[in-house]
This record gives structure tokens, C-alpha cells and sequence, in this order.
């Protein structure tokens, strides 16, 4: 068990073992739960993404342009592979 200090602005600083535990990078927002008996859950937030997001993240990985053959192709062989 580890005993954190609460400074007088009410900030914890959590240990790096403990962190590690808990699969929190730096930088990684973590996520707060409140239950009843004053307990809380702490654990490392899911990445929130929007399709925005996505659209475009391979932009800029390659100089090769597909055609909609060779995507439709991809996605065929890719479908068909499966079990």
C-alpha cells in the first residue's frame, strides 16, 4: 500500500510504480470514478477519437496514391481472409 501527501493547493502526486501499474504514460489523462464510502477508481482514460481524427493520420506516410480498384482489391482480400 502506498500513502500519497496532499499538498496545501489539494494536488496528490502519484508514484511511477504506481503508474506503471496502472498503464499511465506521461502525458496520459487518467479517469476519476467516485463510489460511495468516500473510494474512488483511478485509471488511465480511453483515447477519445473522432472519425476527424482518423481521416487523413496516414497522410503524408507514403507517395503512393491507390486507385479504387487496388483499396476495393485490399478490402476484398482482406474480408476473404477471414475465418
Amino acid at each position: 500500500m502506498s500513502t500519497l501527501t496532499v499538498t496545501a493547493k489539494g494536488q496528490v502526486t502519484f508514484k511511477r510504480d504506481l503508474l506503471r501499474h496502472l498503464g499511465i504514460e506521461p502525458g496520459q489523462q487518467v479517469e476519476v470514478v467516485k463510489s460511495p464510502g468516500g473510494r474512488v477508481t483511478l485509471r488511465a482514460a480511453a483515447p477519445t477519437g473522432t472519425i476527424e481524427d482518423f481521416i487523413g493520420c496516414l497522410a503524408g506516410k507514403t507517395r503512393k496514391t491507390a486507385t479504387l480498384e487496388e483499396i476495393s482489391e485490399a478490402a476484398s482480400a482482406g474480408w476473404s481472409a477471414r475465418p
